[in-house]
């Protein structure tokens, strides 16, 4: 009898696992879905003109006219944070595509032939990965210049080796499997052994890397933002937003409190929504 109360205890606990698990994956899709509302709204209609100012209106308190309220040019905080949740959300987009299918070239090439190319990429990427990535990405941009454009080049390229080895390490490891050798039997070329039947068996880790990688561009653009290297004005971005506004904290503390909060729900967010990709692979 104690033996079968013991093994009907472990059905039961994986329920209750499972149920853990989806959790994390239903809040994660719920916030996320949320800002994504609002950046596809925010790309054909806002409020108001993102970069219309009005002496008369600066520092208006939420109120009906603008809910979250005005910044120090008068500028409707609700319509900036639609356009600058956009900007985050394409640099940050621009900055995984870049980083994941570069990383996952070379990580397919190194991981299958190995040898010397396997050897110069690895380097490569312990190389870029040895340096702070902010330390790295202040003095690249020093070079390249300030921009949008210039922050989804330098980002894309830190990026690559975090793909570069995820990807290496799963291909090294299905290219000794039975199915590969019966493809090389069968005729099949390198290329095709590599991108038509190795790669799709690494997708289920790939995604959960693709979205840590995602919720990663978001701060570092964030970060790049705030301190004034990223996104130039007028235009619109969360962190850029948030640095103008720690200098009016006291007199209209709104500003700090929506615009931190669009950047909490957008990372807090992707980052459940990879916590449930993570843990649904491993069940």
């Amino acid at each position: 009898m104690l033996l079968a109360k013991k093994w009907d205890r472990r059905p039961r606990a994986a329920a209750d696992a499972g149920r853990h698990r989806n959790h994390f994956l239903w809040m994660g899709s719920i916030l996320t879905g949320i800002m994504l509302v609002l950046i596809l709204v925010g790309y054909v209609w806002t409020p108001y003109e993102t970069t219309g100012m009005s002496g008369t209106e600066k520092f208006l308190a939420p109120c009906l006219a603008h809910p979250l309220g005005t910044d120090n040019f008068g500028r409707d905080i609700l319509s900036r944070i639609m356009e600058g949740a956009g900007s985050t959300f394409f640099i940050a987009l621009c900055v995984v595509l870049i980083g994941g299918i570069v990383g996952t070239i070379i990580g397919c090439l190194t991981g299958y032939f190995g040898g010397v190319p396997d050897l110069v990429l690895m380097r490569v990427c312990d190389a870029i990965t040895a340096f702070p990535s902010i330390l790295l990405a202040l003095v690249l941009i020093t070079i390249v210049g300030y921009g949008k454009y210039p922050i989804i080049l330098i980002l894309g390229i830190l990026f690559i080796p975090s793909f570069a080895r995820v990807v290496r390490g799963e291909v090294a490891k299905e290219r000794n499997l039975n199915y590969v050798a019966s493809a090389r039997l069968m005729g099949a070329g390198h290329l095709r052994i590599i991108f038509r039947h190795i790669l799709p068996n690494t997708i289920q880790v790939l995604l959960p890397i693709a979205a840590i990688g995602f919720n990663n561009a978001v701060l570092a653009e964030a970060s790049m933002s705030y301190l004034g290297l990223g996104v130039q004005p007028p235009d619109a971005s969360l962190g850029r937003m948030l640095s103008e506004a720690q200098t009016y904290l006291a007199r209209a503390p709104w500003y700090a409190l929506f615009v931190g909060l669009a950047i909490v729900v957008m990372i807090l967010g992707l980052s459940l929504l990879t916590e449930g990709l993570q843990q649904r692979r491993r069940s």
